[in-house]
């Protein structure tokens, strides 16, 4: 039975980057195409640019699995950075300081650093890494 489990957590794990990666390229392409949507008035800036690159290569990287783990490193240390930036100085709890998206992406990444892309990525493809299965003495 928890190999069976096991088997799905690796592949909901895989969907979870999946959305993750595609939700964080519209951050990016937000920041350097004004697409979907424009930037707020005077949100722009060589920090800003800098941001909108990692989000929208790192979105695409992690969405599709390819150096999972150092990206998310890199993404998780962005949105911390983001975080304390743009949202701390507004008050100590994120719902009051509108930081709670960073703040989970910071921590979401921050799995994805060391639990990696999963079974369908193309770090598993292409390196052909499988997680290590669990034992029956481990379950």
């Amino acid at each position: 039975m928890n190999e069976f489990l096991f088997g799905w957590s690796q592949r909901v794990l895989s969907v979870l980057r999946i959305i993750a990666g595609f939700l964080m390229i519209w951050h990016g392409g937000q920041k350097l195409f004004n697409f979907p949507i424009p930037l707020p008035a005077g949100a722009e800036g060589p920090i800003v640019l800098m941001a909108g690159v990692i989000e929208f290569l790192g979105g695409l990287l992690i969405l599709v699995g390819l150096f999972t783990r150092p990206v998310a490193f890199l993404m998780s240390g962005l949105m911390a950075a983001a975080y304390f930036m743009a949202h701390a100085s507004g008050g100590f709890l994120p719902i009051v300081n509108g930081g709670e998206l960073a703040a989970i992406y910071s921590f979401l990444y921050l799995y994805f650093t060391f639990a990696g892309g999963g079974a369908w990525s193309l770090d598993s493809f292409i390196w052909k890494t499988q997680p290590a299965t669990l034992s029956r003495e481990a379950a």
